[in-house]
């Protein structure tokens, strides 16, 4: 679950990264070693990685340029075939824009070809403050034709220009300031992680775009003080849509879904899984820290020992809206938010609509292998109580409605008035 003003950036160009022979051959090898030591499955998610090294490493030490080289030893990681899995420089990392700028695409034909228009786009982020809205298209970034396959990437800490076609056809450029991110390893920028609001009919609203931090003792304060406005409703809608992940702040999320403890899924390292397990026997994680001031007791509770443990809700008594909960999801609802949703299906705790979640529960570690670099590894796997993974397929909602770009440009949520429809049926 670790998941998480317009500047020049202070990142070197790639020109000043030239390596040497023994340099890449150093870089690969360590980066072979560390896989086969650290990947979380042992049998490596069915692929022969001592093969697929071999038959990639002629092509990679002999790239062209330091570029060429960061991507083919990117795409040789990513053939894992696993969430949380990559190779980049820490310094010149290009960050996938759901993270670099709060906002999510999804492909759509137009008269031109297919484009990328955007679809979350999270309050308070880079790409809602520089004025892009739901089905805007990407058409350039920084002067560069953008389209499907594509992906659009940005650079933490610098600006950006984007060429954007708007609602009606109009055409405009916009330059958008990309923070620099507070943790290096897993860069993003932060949105506005929880906004709320009483909707017609007295139904709370809970939207939440990330949960920043490895324990996540401030955003679950944020998730207590919506509760607390929100505790006269007699039925709840919780927006996870383009949900970017997080850390363990999501557990205070899952405990306001049930007011008992019950198990919530447990998390399994290499070690653990090579040496045979019973989950009742694994170490129970069972509340978030008070305060900030808690976390070292918290760290010299689990400090070098397996972080295979079990997840259990926190027990925070009834709330009115029990029973009566809706879960919005969608394609972009990935990481820690598909573990809130696994966690109300498998209980039968809320009814989820939208999309078909992303399939991205891994929690990601990085591994320095040497001159900058840094490999990027699931560090476990992530089962649900009854001992389901949902790695690579996702959840899938009670009530499966696909987002409109076209209510959107009319004003109108498809998706909310869907569950909003649905949770005012709910007895």
């Amino acid at each position: 679950m670790k998941g998480l003003g317009t500047a020049t950036s202070s990142f070197p160009d790639r020109s000043d990264m030239a390596l040497s022979l023994a340099q890449r051959e150093a870089i690969f090898d360590r980066t072979c070693r560390t896989v086969e030591k650290n990947y979380f499955d042992p049998k490596f998610n069915g692929k022969d990685w001592k093969s697929l090294t071999g038959s990639k490493r002629s092509a990679i030490l002999n790239s062209k340029d330091a570029e060429e080289f960061e991507s083919l030893m990117h795409q040789m990681v990513r053939e894992l075939g696993t969430s949380h899995t990559g190779f980049f420089h820490q310094n010149l990392r290009r960050v996938p824009g759901r993270l670099a700028i709060s906002a999510t695409f999804r492909k759509h034909q137009t008269s031109d070809g297919i484009r990328w228009m955007f679809q979350d786009v999270h309050e308070g982020g880079p790409a809602h403050t520089a004025g892009i809205e739901p089905t805007d298209l990407l058409l350039e970034i920084n002067r560069q034709p953008i389209s499907p396959p594509d992906q659009p990437s940005f650079s933490m800490a610098s600006g950006s220009s984007l060429a954007v076609l708007k609602r009606g056809g109009r055409k405009v450029d916009i330059t958008m300031a990309i923070p620099k991110p507070r943790w290096r390893k897993q860069p993003f920028a932060e949105p506005r992680t929880v906004s709320f609001s009483t909707l017609d009919g007295g139904i709370g609203y809970l939207k939440t775009t990330i949960a920043p931090g490895i324990v996540g003792v401030e955003i679950a304060h944020e998730y207590d003080n919506a509760i607390r406005n929100l505790a006269s409703c007699e039925r709840l809608i919780i927006d996870l849509r383009g949900f970017l992940g997080g850390g363990l702040g999501v557990l205070r999320l899952m405990s306001y879904l049930t007011p008992d403890k019950i198990p919530i899924g447990y998390s399994v390292t290499r070690r653990c899984a090579e040496r045979g397990y019973k989950k009742e026997n694994l170490r129970r994680f069972e509340g978030l820290p008070t305060s900030k001031f808690r976390i070292p007791f918290l760290a010299l509770k689990y400090l070098g020992r397996d972080e295979s443990v079990v997840l259990v809700s926190e027990g925070l008594g009834p709330q009115k809206f029990h029973g009566r909960i809706v879960l919005l999801v969608n394609e972009h609802t990935a990481s820690a938010g598909e573990i809130v949703c696994a966690f109300a299906a498998e209980n039968k705790l809320a009814h989820l609509v939208g999309d078909q979640t992303a399939g991205r529960l891994l929690g990601g570690k990085g591994f320095r292998v040497g001159y900058g670099y840094l490999v990027i590894l699931p560090g476990a796997a992530f089962l649900s109580w009854q001992g389901k993974s949902f790695e690579g397929q996702g959840i899938t909602p009670d009530t499966r409605v696909d987002w409109s770009p076209e209510d959107h440009r009319d004003g109108k949520d498809n998706q909310l008035e869907k569950a909003i429809e649905i949770v005012k049926t709910l007895p």
